[in-house]
Formats: C-alpha cells, structure tokens, sequence
C-alpha cells in the first residue's frame, strides 16, 4: 500500500483533491443528522493561559483560523520572500505579465462584487472575497490536464498567485484588523526587533525564530491586527543563504518541511471546518442574492477579465509576452483557474463578516455557498477552456529544468539544496 500512497502524495493534484474530499466531508456533516457533532466539534472551546498576562480562550473553529492559518501564512511569506530573491519574481521579465494579471484579477472582481452588493453596506466589507486564488485547487486542476497544457502555464499560475497571496496580506493587513491594543502592538515590535537582529546576526537556526514568532503570533493576536500576519512577518525574517555553507538554505529547508503539513493536514482541516453549509430550505433563489451573486460573478467573471485582460492588453502593448508555447486559449483557461478562490477566499469573508452583529450567520452562510458555487463553476470552465485548447508542444529542455522544481514531490517550489 505505501507505493501507490506515496505516489499518491507526490501528485500535484492530490491537495486539491484532499481538499475537495474535506469539502465534501463538510457538507456531508452539516446537513445529516452529523451536524451536531459537527457543531460541538468546531465549537469546543481551548484555553491556553501563561501566566497572568497570557490567556488565549477561543473554539477550536478559530484556533484553526487564526492558528493553523498562521502556519498557511508563514509558508506563503517563505515562498514569495524566496521568489522575490533568486525565484520567477526575481527580475522584471519575469514579474510583468504575472504581476499585471495579478492586479487585474485582484480589481475587476472586487469591483464586479461592490456593483452588485452597492447600497448594502455590511455587504461591501466582503469586497475581497472574490479577488482571491486558492493555488492548491488552480495547480491541481491544472496537473489533470498532462501535457494539454504547457509548464510555462503553471509557472505563470504560481508567480499569479503568489502575487495574489502577497495582494490578499496586504488587504488583511489594512482593512481587515480591529481595534488596536499599544500595549500588545509593543510587545510585537519588541518580537520583531529580535527577529530582525537573529536575521542580521546570521543565526541559521530556526528554533529561535520559531519561539520568538510564537510570542509574536500571541501579541499580535491580541493587538487587534489579525494573527495570521505573525506568520508573514516571521518567514521574512529567516534567512535564505547560509554563511557556514553555501549548499544549506535555512529558509528553503523550512519551506520544504512545512509543505506536507500545510498542504496535507492545514488546509484540508481549514476546508472541513469552514465549508459546512447547511443547505435544507436553500434554492436556486439563493444563488441569486446580493452577497453570493456578487461572489459568483467575481469569481467566474470578474476573474476572467480582469486576469486574461490585463493579460492580453499587456502583451499587446509590448510590456511582456506568452508564457512559452502558450496561446491566447490556455491563457483564457488560466485567467478561468484563477476564479477557485476556495481556502482563501472562504478565509477573507470569515474576516469580513465575523463582527456583524446579528446579521453574522447569514452573511457568513451567504458568502460561503457563493465561494464554493463560483469557485466549482470557474475550475470546471478553466479544465474545459485548457482540455479544448489541444496539447500543447513538447517541452524544450530549458522550460523542463526551470517547471521540475516545482513537480517534485508535493512542493509547489524548489527543495532544500536545489536551484529555483
């Protein structure tokens, strides 16, 4: 049984199935006679208390979001600190078209989505839910289609969404934090300052970074700034290259241990805990309200247009060019990937809608079946777009040395001691 697992585990399409089955395992709980048990399971509440000063009491549903994902959001600080360095974001003929669709597909949903929810001002805080990319589910559906599909293409997908990933903190950062406690703020900065010095003093070991970001995680939690920016603000501070040896990257070796447990426990148990969406009573008129019309159409529309527009307008102008071997079509089926919001999505309007008084449960319920039916009906049409679009040429050897990184076990960049 172990070959067939770990074959399994080495596909790139196996988070997004993983995610899927949660999903679907969600569903299956919130609407039998499992939904108690579903309830009690998300509800049961955790205390952790050091000291007088340190009391953290939450349910176990926000120990996930604002914990776990903070471990989802230290992988995402690594890989674009790593990108930015020496990887697809490196250099400027690199991040053009990525970073002009990036844009693209972060404005013209967020906007299609304020068009539809305009005069409903508890509605317009959920402006960011369709301007996100959940790259797991866009890279496994991508994998599906062999070589129907060129590498450029996923390559272009991965610089997308990490630009996307970088796009998203900065809008959780500004407009998704509450009241703010100086007290915690300065302890924060006191954890950031150690974390800058460990940086300077070239201290390559991981395990001081790793409890002081712990305590950062904690003061940031409790200043009001969301908790998952702690895990952001720790991957930017571990070093890349190592001093003692030039083949060791500290932070490409954290990168690669968090990979499994990101993508094989976080974010399926996020899925499972965030897309249980009772649907007894719910019609097809559902679909139709402001809320999930706007997410729908930001999702299947606005990220179509504002990807592949941006996209073709900049290729058109001369700013940049196709990825290799790459067509008006597969780029068309890529812009429609980019519309699984899914896991960041569903994150984003859990901040949006968590503190809307009475209202709360309708509008997190809202947002949720708008995720999942705009982000399903965007995966199928960009699969279909990409299946249409014929196989691409084979590969040549250059674009096979630079996209094997990123199939090689279940990393979406370059291992420990390889090259990005």
């Amino acid at each position: 049984m172990s070959g067939p697992i770990q074959s399994f585990f080495k596909k790139d399409s196996a988070v997004g199935i993983l995610l899927m089955a949660a999903t679907l395992l969600a569903m299956v709980f919130a609407n039998t006679r499992l939904e108690i048990a579903y309830d009690y399971i998300l509800e049961t509440p955790l205390e952790v208390r050091l000291g007088r000063y340190v009391h953290i009491a939450k349910p176990l549903l926000l120990w996930i979001n604002d914990g776990l994902m903070a471990v989802f959001f230290l992988l995402i600080g690594l890989e674009v600190k790593r990108e930015v360095l020496v990887g697809q974001l490196s250099s400027r003929a690199q991040i053009v078209l990525p970073g002009i669709a990036a844009f693209g597909g972060m404005v013209v949903p967020a906007l299609v989505y304020v068009m539809v929810n305009l005069g409903d001002s508890v509605a317009l805080n959920g402006w960011a839910i369709p301007a996100a990319t959940d790259i797991a589910f866009a890279l496994g559906i991508l994998a599906l289609l062999g070589n129907r599909a060129p590498s450029s293409l996923k390559i272009f997908l991965l610089a997308l969404a990490i630009i996307d990933d970088l796009g998203a903190i900065i809008i959780i950062a500004i407009f998704y934090s509450g009241d703010l406690s100086k007290t915690m703020l300065m302890l924060s900065a006191i954890c950031l300052v150690l974390l800058v010095i460990f940086n300077r003093l070239r201290i390559e070991n991981v395990a001081p970074y790793i409890w002081v970001g712990v305590f950062l995680w904690i003061f940031v939690l409790k200043s009001g700034v969301h908790a998952t920016l702690a895990g952001v603000a720790l991957a930017f501070a571990i070093p890349l290259h190592s001093k003692k040896n030039p083949e060791h990257s500290p932070l490409e070796h954290l990168e690669h241990a968090l990979h499994p447990w990101v993508s094989f426990l976080i974010l399926p148990v996020f899925a499972f805990a965030n897309a249980g969406i009772p649907l007894a009573g719910m019609g097809l008129s559902d679909l139709l309200h402001a809320v999930p019309l706007g997410i729908i159409l930001g999702l299947v529309v606005g990220k179509l247009v504002g990807v592949y527009g941006f996209s073709a307008a900049a290729i058109k102008l001369g700013l940049a060019e196709y990825p290799a071997r790459a067509r008006a079509q597969h780029l068309l089926g890529v812009a429609a990937l980019c519309g699984v919001g899914f896991t960041m999505s569903l994150f984003i309007g859990g901040l949006a809608f968590e503190h809307t008084g009475g209202d709360a449960e309708t509008y997190l319920m809202s947002h949720r079946i708008g995720i999942l039916t705009g982000s399903l009906i965007a995966g199928i049409a960009g699969y279909l777009i990409l299946r249409l679009a014929g196989p691409a040429a084979e590969q040549d050897d250059r674009l096979s040395a630079v996209s094997a990184p990123i199939d090689k076990e279940f990393s979406f960049g370059p291992g420990p001691n390889e090259e990005p």
